[in-house]
Order: C-alpha cells, then structure tokens, then sequence
C-alpha cells in the first residue's frame, strides 16, 4: 500500500514524500477527572534562576498559583500548535524560541498569558535554566532540526539538546518532561531497517538514531516524563479518531500535527500517561476514546 507521509524533521522545514509500506504485520484543563494543578502532582520544589521579565499569574480553582509550562521549540510547525492549545486550555506559557522576531509575528504576541524568552537548546543546560527559570512547572520539547549541510545538526539539536534541556529541568527541580519524538525511532530493533521511512529519516545525519539515543537518557534521568512518538506529520486538520499504542508498535500511519500537539498538552493532565512512552497515528476505523483510557492502556516497561 502507499501513504503520503509528511516527517517532522524540523520546526523549520517539513520534508515530504511518498513511501511505499508493506502491509501493515478532551477534558478542559481542570475536569472532574482531574481538578488538581501540577504543583499538586509534581511536588519537588523548585529552585533556579529568575527571569527578568514577569508574567502575571493566575490562581487556579483551588487557590493554587498556575505556574507556567515551557515549550522549547515554540514557533515551530508542532510548537506552535502547542503554544496555541495550551493557552486556550487556560495554561500560563512560556515560549522558548531562538528568533524573538519570528516568534513575534507567530506567536500570540500580546497575550497576557504568553512569555516568549531566547532559549536555544544548542547552547548548554545552564543558559537554558535560566530560560526555564523557576516558575515553570513542566517543560515540552519540541523541537527539530533544520536540514541542511551540516551532516551533526541531528546530533545537536535532537540528542545534544534534547539532553540539555532534561539538564536544565534537573537543576531547577522541574519533574515533569514532555517530548515529542517520532515513531520508526528503534525501526532497527523492530526489524524495520529496510522500512522506506526508516532509511529516508536516517539520511539526514542519521536523524533517528539521535532521537532514541536521546529518549533513551530521559529514561534514564529520573525526570517524570511522557515520550510521545507520531507517524507521518500532516499540516490538515484531524480527521478519523486517535490511535495510541506502546512503543515499538507502530511503523507506518500519519497523524495531523493538531492532534499530536492535543496529546502533548493532555499529558499534562493525566497523571496516566506518566513514565510512559506513546505511539499515536489516526484511522478512520479507529474507535473513538477517552485521554484517561487511551494513557492508561499504555503499560510501562
């Protein structure tokens, strides 16, 4: 069969192509479900550098102070949409970017809610904990490289600065880490080496390789995280119904890139998808579920 996949490579630039497969072997912010703030589920106290410029916060139903989540990689095409979906869900953010004039034009500029701050994972954990600071509470990473001439761009920015950043969570005590990955990650190990998209991916300074390697030390890191791996990013709006598996399952299958920000933001909220790694794609066969449902089938390893 064949599916026109779109890969996130890049918050910058989108590669497409089409590639042929074998056959294949939303509560609100404070639902019922869930009333309590992240403070309350994440409890380490936190502590780093403060940044200059001041957001005012807002309580939340409870009286607890909402503190903010950071997103790295803020004004790219999956960022953005995350940026988006957390402010509409009533979440105070704070938006790491490495071009603040970009991001004025692409972001909510003016937003009360919205702090756009430098932050470029390349450049070490500590200029990015003081990025971070110590009023925000979670941090999602989304971020990719731009394909290019420089064959280590995958290394810098996928492994290197991912790892930076779950660094700089680590000095400032933030205990919740959201990173959005991609599926076909451990193709090798699935005996998916010869898959069209796993060679294609792994062209560009062997992309994929980087992303697990770096998955790989947010396990090991002690931080409570959620590795969220999509198939093929497309840039329409949903269609079909969510489909969320463990990792390691999914080799094929695309998902828009609102649905894939949608499950990043509820991550946050369901203390289910905690230490867990996902693998989503959307099906029009699909049946429909529930956030609660779809992370707590998800076992973790």
């Amino acid at each position: 069969m064949a599916s026109s996949l779109i890969f996130r490579i890049s918050p910058l630039a989108t590669l497409s192509t089409t590639l042929h497969f074998p056959k294949p072997i939303s509560p609100t912010l404070f639902s019922t479900h869930n009333s309590m703030s992240l403070s309350q589920l994440n409890s380490t106290k936190m502590e780093g550098t403060e940044i200059t410029e001041e957001v005012t916060e807002i309580s939340g139903p409870n009286g607890n102070v909402k503190k903010k989540i950071f997103v790295a990689g803020a004004t790219g095409s999956t960022g953005k949409r995350i940026v988006d979906q957390l402010l509409a869900k009533g979440f105070h953010v704070k938006a790491g970017v490495r071009d603040l004039e970009k991001a004025k034009t692409s972001l909510s500029h003016g937003n009360p809610a919205l702090q756009i701050v430098k932050a470029d994972v390349t450049e070490g954990s500590e200029r990015l904990a003081e990025a971070i600071g110590d009023d925000s509470e979670a941090v999602i990473c989304a971020t990719g490289f731009k394909p290019g001439w420089d064959l280590f761009a995958p290394w810098k920015v996928d492994n290197f600065g991912t790892v930076n950043l779950v660094e700089a969570c680590r000095k400032l005590g933030v205990n919740r880490f959201i990173l959005v990955s991609s599926i076909l990650v451990n193709g090798a190990a699935m005996g998916q080496i010869l898959n069209p998209a796993y060679i294609f991916l792994n062209v560009f300074g062997l992309t994929l390789i980087a992303k697990l390697q770096a998955e790989q030390y947010i396990r090991k890191s002690g931080v409570n995280y959620t590795i969220i791996r999509p198939g093929g990013l497309r840039n329409e709006p949903p269609t079909g119904n969510l489909v969320m598996e463990p990792e390691d399952t999914l080799y094929e299958g695309t998902i828009s890139r609102d649905k894939v920000a949608e499950v990043a933001v509820e991550a946050l909220v369901y203390p289910e998808a905690s230490y867990k790694v996902v693998e989503i794609v959307s099906r029009d066969n699909a049946p429909k579920r529930s956030y609660e449902d779809l992370f707590g089938s998800i076992k973790q390893r």
